[in-house]
């Protein structure tokens, strides 16, 4: 006889504490098995079988799953696609529910509505949640009760709206006994999936509250350990967002601003979803007569430009798969604007690099960076790599660290001038917002 259970599917909310949905699912009447599924819609289009975010993700999954073998419990973990996994599980189980906290890129919407009209065929409720961020969709709106483009009015409202309520952690350990009880399978094998672990360690969760305190002054500092690293937590969720934005509230309002964009850039993407699916914020930007040199691209890959900041970059890039945001600013401006390389090629090599890939802060700064985004700058802004290290890196620390052969004559020349890049960028430009306004 198949035993009744409310699901509950972890996927970018990877933490058994302050999780909004499993909070629901765990108060409900029946008892709640925990999925995750390693979804191969996802991982089959990933060509690097040693992707770190796929043995991040298979490290947090096996410390969950120790936590909930010892309370009787275990992770369902499978390895498909997902509307295959509920179909078997439909089979196994008298499921009664399907709780689950909200993403918003294109492909999880569509993931979800598949997986949500399987279940309705069932009359089996499928319950989303608000998790990963603080405000969703339309809860932050112009007076006139439309989306908000530019950041500074979006981020004054947002503080104007925030309260303890959003602030509030949901008190899911005292829930914790409502676990479906059952001996789970073995855990799957990464190796079984085709990936493989590096063993490289992964940025701590924690956060030193002197950070905090001096991040306004250092976090535009790339040669200093000035900001959090803790991209990758928030990206897969294996801490609160509402937990950090408290300590942010409370010890620092610029760290506390670069939560907020984080909102924001999700935001943008729930109401203008053709930036997710390869188009500029700002259609005129379509029109740009891109340059895309493929061996310019390639050296700006590899961190060969002849500009040392914007080589170090890539090269930090390249080894960590993390990159300073400051510097992501500059290199990013770098490939649009000095190469005249369409952003999205850039966009795609950080998808592909970045430990704390995700799709709505990435292409968010892209599209700042290329001046097609969300961005009450024009576009006629142009970074100088050589002014941006006198003034962000002004002893060379970052520099020397990641390049340092930058002052031996090995070192290749810039590969473009500046005054020169900015001029053609200007005229590229110029040209293709006047002629498609």
């Amino acid at each position: 006889m198949k035993k009744k259970a409310a699901i509950f599917w972890f996927r970018r909310d990877l933490r058994l504490e302050d999780n909004a949905g499993l909070y629901h699912a765990l108060k409900g009447p029946d008892p709640v098995l925990p999925l995750f599924i390693f979804d191969r819609e996802i991982l089959d289009q990933l060509e690097n079988r040693t992707d770190r975010r796929v043995e991040f993700i298979y490290t947090v999954i096996l410390e969950m799953q120790e936590k909930l073998v010892q309370m009787g419990s275990g992770l369902e973990i499978q390895y498909g696609y997902p509307i295959d996994v509920f179909k078997k599980l439909l089979d196994q189980h008298d499921i009664t529910a399907v709780f689950t906290n909200t993403d918003y890129e294109p492909y999880a919407t569509e993931r979800d509505t598949a997986v949500k009209n399987l279940l309705s065929e069932k009359k089996i409720a499928f319950h989303s949640y608000k998790d990963q961020v603080i405000f969703e969709k339309g809860e932050v709106l112009k007076d006139d009760g439309k989306p908000y483009t530019v950041f500074t009015p979006y981020s004054r409202k947002w503080k104007a709206q925030v309260d303890k309520f959003y602030l509030y952690s949901y008190p899911v350990k005292k829930y914790w006994h409502n676990f479906f009880q059952w001996k789970s399978k073995a855990i799957l094998a990464l190796a079984s999936m085709g990936f493989k672990a590096t063993g490289e360690p992964f940025p701590s969760s924690s956060i030193r509250p002197t950070l905090l305190k001096k991040y306004a002054d250092q976090r535009d500092l790339p040669g200093i350990e000035g900001t959090s690293r803790l991209g990758v937590h928030l990206r897969f969720g294996t801490i609160s967002i509402r937990v950090l934005a408290r300590m942010a509230a409370a010890a620092s309002d610029v760290f506390l601003g670069e939560l907020i964009w984080r909102d924001f850039y999700q935001m943008i993407l729930w109401h203008f979803p053709h930036v997710g699916n390869g188009k500029a914020f700002k259609p005129a930007y379509d029109h740009i007569r891109w340059r895309n040199n493929e061996q310019e691209f390639e050296k700006w890959c590899k961190g060969e430009t002849g500009y040392p900041i914007v080589d170090a970059g890539m090269r930090e890039l390249n080894t960590t798969g993390f990159m300073h945001n400051r510097v992501r600013m500059i290199t990013a401006s770098f490939l649009a604007k000095h190469l005249l390389i369409d952003w999205r090629w850039g966009e795609a090599y950080f998808a592909e690099k970045l430990l704390d890939y995700d799709l709505a802060a990435n292409n968010g700064g892209w599209q700042w960076a290329a001046g097609s985004g969300c961005d009450a700058a024009p576009y006629f802004r142009v970074f100088n790599p050589t002014l941006q290290t006198q003034r962000f890196d002004p002893t060379f620390q970052y520099i020397r660290k990641w390049v340092p052969e930058w002052e031996e004559l090995n070192y290749p020349s810039p590969m473009v001038s500046h005054e020169n890049a900015r001029k053609r960028a200007l005229e590229v430009y110029s040209k293709a917002v006047k002629e498609n306004k």
